[in-house]
């Protein structure tokens, strides 16, 4: 079986990100994004998808955190559309409802090459620490962009802001480690047309 591992680098005047996935890994992880919290879900993301991770970014975080979490979103679903291939034998679905504490979040996708994005989200607090908790959605519609992953994601439950992106971030983990995974069953594409 082929190795399916993938570097990605985005630079740009505002940015400058270099991704690299494994995504048949053991869960190690090297995370520096400047952002102490998203290193935090970022680690937590490999940790329980098995995904080993190394993500080294640098942005214009004087301004704000936007162009760094945006251009994550992009460079990590760069690097997983590079990784998965021609997804021929994966199980392309995946889903896990995860707790958290008083959280429970849900995560549903299909690596179909479409991507479409539901985010149905709304966060007990608008901050955690320093970060506006609207980026979020921004990083998680450019990774389903850039990866061509129709990504649905809910918040069922939550009152703790920490818990809530904590039982999201696993979600999406566990969710995706499932849709990568490789069945000896599938000839292929999991796809009556024959192609994604």
């Amino acid at each position: 079986m082929s190795k399916r591992i993938a570097e990605f680098v985005r630079k740009t005047k505002e940015t400058d990100i270099t991704v690299k996935i494994n995504l048949d890994g053991s869960g190690q992880s090297s995370v520096s994004t400047e952002i102490p919290f998203m290193d935090h879900m970022l680690g937590l993301f490999a940790k329980h998808g098995f995904f080993d991770l190394d993500v080294k970014a640098k942005g214009d975080i004087e301004i704000d955190y936007h162009h760094t979490m945006e251009d994550l979103g992009i460079t990590l679903g760069e690097a997983l559309s590079k990784a998965l291939g021609d997804k021929k034998g994966i199980r392309r679905y995946g889903h896990a409802i995860l707790p958290m504490d008083e959280a429970l979040a849900l995560t549903a996708l299909d690596l179909s090459g479409r991507p479409y994005l539901v985010y149905d989200l709304l966060p007990p607090e608008n901050r955690i620490k320093d970060i506006d908790t609207a980026l979020f959605k921004e990083f998680f519609r450019a990774l389903s962009v850039k990866s061509g992953m129709n990504l649905h994601i809910q918040l069922m439950k939550g009152e703790e802001t920490h818990h809530v992106f904590e039982a999201v971030f696993k979600s999406f983990a566990k969710a995706l480690e499932q849709a990568v995974s490789r069945d000896s069953r599938i000839e292929g594409v999991l796809s009556t047309k024959g192609s994604l």
